[in-house]
């Protein structure tokens, strides 16, 4: 006999002895308990991952360095992924492109790089908030150099 309350095909005692916890989450006010959490969590992700935004929207290099970068950029990145930043040897680097990636992921790849492939890990000359700079402005549209 299937238990009556969950796709269990074990019989009803084996499936409230294995599952004493689980079983609980049959009834509406646990599911809507664990529904609330979840929405909590989520909210609070946003919130997070928007601050973190708005920390690295912050971040401005001073003038020196902004220049340092950009070259980086240019020069450094565009020997892959192409001096204009179209494509190359890696993918394109253009807002059209990156608009969509979580700054965070962009970030990360910049930093560690990406085993098994020629992106190398840039974390030796970046700071994380200089990654981040970057990340942001290409998805905005990298700027010149000056």
């Amino acid at each position: 006999m299937n238990c009556t309350k969950c796709t269990n095909r074990s019989s009803a005692n084996a499936c409230n002895t294995k599952r004493s916890v689980a079983r609980k989450m049959h009834d509406p006010p646990h599911r809507l308990h664990l529904l609330a959490n979840i929405l909590l969590l989520a909210s609070a992700s946003s919130l997070f991952n928007t601050s973190l935004a708005a920390d690295a929207a912050s971040y401005s290099p001073d003038p020196a360095r902004r220049n340092a970068l950009i070259n980086m950029v240019r020069q450094d990145c565009g020997s892959c992924h192409g001096l204009m930043l179209k494509g190359g040897l890696g993918p394109a680097l253009l807002p059209e492109t990156l608009r969509d990636k979580p700054v965070e992921s962009l970030t990360a790849t910049i930093l560690q790089g990406r085993p098994g492939t020629p992106m190398p890990p840039w974390n030796p000359f970046l700071t994380e908030a200089e990654a981040e700079w970057i990340v942001i402005n290409l998805q905005k549209g990298f700027p010149g150099e000056r």
